[in-house]
């Protein structure tokens, strides 16, 4: 099971404000039909290699930190937890080299024991459409036994708790102490996301970044545009503008650098939704992924040195619930956030969650679109609820900043937003409403002036709105307020024009 030496230390990270704080968004869209995480991508990767070769799970390793649930959970849908590590040890609890290790992590280690990317993806038992619940790293939450820290510490803490309990022990072994302690530390971990979302985890995968690397230098690469020319000396991040195929070391630069980024995290979270759809892509395609492919081979290699799974998973069952992940079946979405700014006692700062808010939410995904369950007094079914619809602002008009400008303009009247992003280019600008929500749609309508159309969309939550902005769209004298700037390119699907080339990003 991947993991961390045992030198290394929990050291909460600290994060320079450059914004006001911001109003809630619940259930913020990051993403539709795109694989938009590296461990996605790594697992997908998994499930196609079984399918192609027929092979079962030879050499991948496995973990008990779940109780098998059965097929059709209690809580109405098969959860599982997706994470990825910035691991100093492959799956087996080898020790990787210096020079991996210093390739991994864009130089030197700063000591770190964090899970870079959390995703839990719920398909539900009456076969509805699965979705992946993003919950971002640096969520600020009750961690079972630690009491309230960052989300992305869980693991740590009680990996590093139970390597010292097992050394007192006298377990000195070190392969025997990375696999039990990194148990713990996935126990811990699933614990904590229970209590947050109220989800029952049924199943869990972990994928390191050393098999980001090998599977993009197995397939070849992936091409990435970029709007300008950057130089990060902290990530090793140093690409030219326009179009480029990346792989290996630089690929991972490229989904890591967030310092010299107009948006910072924002941005890169941007860069990592486009390669991991470019790369998911190139995956199924028949190059890659043929019987008799060379790539085969290379695949097996990485996916037994970055891949763990619970010791329940039925390895075929998951490769056909991978499958469905390229097939466009899920889509992702983040928790309700209440602020990016909290303050803490002793974890700098983080982003503020309402658990309360974060179990509706999840327990919503159930019943339709991501929206909470009807309570008593609510608006009858079909009608819009009496608040305001949380808008998506893209911008297709190819002006920079205006889905910004939007998006205040909307605030100041009382929207709810979540973050911008773009879309294809178009000229009319359209907004798009949940099926039997005109009104809502309406409101927003009016809210920029009557200059749009409005249309329903099957795709759409309740209670969730789109504007995208076309080449027809005139500003009108408003002063910006703050806002999230820079947001995760939202794929469209079917409904944005065809592209020849990769998206141009920061």
């Amino acid at each position: 099971m991947s993991g961390v030496a045992p030198t290394e230390r929990i050291r909460p990270k600290t994060r320079q404000s450059t914004r006001a704080p911001r109003k809630p968004a619940a259930g913020l869209v990051v993403g539709r039909t795109a694989v938009a995480l590296l461990s996605a991508v790594v697992l997908v990767a998994t499930g196609y290699y079984w399918r192609v070769t027929d092979s079962f799970s030879d050499g991948v390793t496995t973990a008990n930190v779940v109780e098998d649930t059965g097929e059709k959970p209690a809580d109405g849908a098969v959860d599982i937890l997706m994470v990825g590590m910035d691991s100093r040890t492959d799956a087996q609890g080898n020790p990787l080299s210096k020079e991996q290790l210093a390739m991994l992590n864009g130089g030197k280690s700063d000591g770190e024991i964090n899970t870079d990317t959390l995703i839990m993806i719920r398909i539900p038992n009456d076969g509805g459409k699965a979705v992946g619940v993003s919950i971002p790293r640096d969520s600020y939450v009750d961690i079972p036994g630690y009491g309230k820290h960052k989300i992305n510490s869980a693991y740590g803490r009680a990996k590093l708790a139970a390597r010292g309990r097992l050394q007192k022990e006298g377990v000195s072994e070190q392969k025997e102490l990375e696999r039990r302690s990194n148990e713990e530390g996935a126990k811990s971990l699933i614990a904590t996301i229970t209590k947050l979302t109220g989800a029952t985890i049924d199943h869990y995968a972990e994928v390191n970044l050393l098999g980001f690397y090998d599977i993009t230098n197995a397939i070849g690469g992936v091409e990435v545009c970029l709007k300008k020319a950057t130089k990060d000396a902290l990530s090793g991040a140093n690409f030219p503008a326009g179009v480029q195929t990346l792989q290996g070391v630089q690929a991972l630069q490229f989904v890591r650098q967030r310092h010299g980024l107009p948006n910072g995290d924002i941005d890169r979270i941007t860069r990592q939704q486009t390669f991991m759809s470019a790369m998911a892509k190139k995956m199924i395609s028949g190059d890659v992924l043929a019987p008799g492919s060379q790539v085969l081979d290379q695949l097996k290699t990485a996916i037994g040195k970055s891949v763990v799974l619970d010791k329940n998973w039925d390895i075929m069952r998951f490769a056909q619930q991978m499958i469905s992940v390229t097939g466009g079946s899920v889509g992702f979405e983040t928790i309700p956030i209440v602020t990016i700014d909290l303050d803490t006692p002793n974890d700098g700062s983080a982003v503020q969650v309402d658990p309360t808010a974060v179990k509706q939410f999840v327990t919503g995904l159930l019943t339709g679109g991501g929206a909470p369950p009807p309570t008593s007094g609510g608006a009858p079914s079909g009608q819009v609820p009496s608040t305001k619809p949380t808008v998506t602002v893209l911008n297709g008009s190819g002006r920079t900043g205006l889905a910004a400008e939007v998006a205040d303009t909307l605030e100041s009247q009382g929207f709810p937003t979540a973050p911008t992003g773009n879309a294809a280019a178009r000229s009319k600008t359209v907004v798009r409403y949940a099926k039997g929500e005109e009104s809502g749609g309406t409101a927003v309508v009016d809210a920029l002036g009557g200059k749009a159309t409005s249309e329903a969309d099957a795709n759409l939550g309740k209670g969730k709105v789109t504007v995208i902005i076309g080449k027809d769209f005139s500003t009108t004298a408003s002063t910006p307020g703050e806002r999230l700037a820079g947001a995760p390119l939202l794929d469209l699907g079917a409904r944005a024009a065809v592209q020849t080339g990769p998206p141009c990003v920061n």
